[in-house]
């Protein structure tokens, strides 16, 4: 019982230093949450193969933003070994950068997996699966 409480906290631990990284641009916590050869799917266009590829492809998304704010739900873990599987309910915000004072926000759930990697979790495929966005306007 108290390794499974070990895995579960580390777990959620990559995914509170997942959003942290994006929130606060460091991208380099950011990637350290992903396995080398992770597959990440649906956050438009095709799957993104390999944790250096997607954090660029980040980093360039980021762009069009002047903040972000990743509010991650409870997450449902089941871990099996040295392999784990999360479902976690996430709403963004994203405040658009060439648009002052409107917010695109997003509703999704994050499907990810992981693989204990030298000891440590990694994320090994991450996929997003919209619930729904809006953008928002203060006028």
């Amino acid at each position: 019982m108290t390794n499974n409480l070990v895995d579960r906290l580390a777990i959620q631990d990559i995914m509170t230093r997942y959003a942290a990284g994006v929130d606060d641009r460091d991208l380099q916590m950011y990637r350290d949450c992903f396995a080398d050869d992770a597959e990440i799917v649906g956050f438009g266009g095709g799957a993104v193969v390999g944790a250096d590829a997607w954090t660029e492809e980040v980093k360039s998304k980021l762009a069009a933003f002047d903040a972000t704010q990743h509010m991650l739900g409870p997450q449902m873990i089941t871990i099996e070994g040295d392999t784990a599987s999360t479902r976690t309910d996430v709403q963004a915000l994203h405040y658009l950068k060439n648009k002052p004072g409107e917010t695109l926000t997003l509703w999704a759930v994050y499907l990810t997996n992981y693989r204990r990697i030298d000891g440590e979790w990694k994320i090994t495929r991450h996929e997003l699966v919209r619930r729904g966005t809006r953008i928002q306007s203060d006028e």
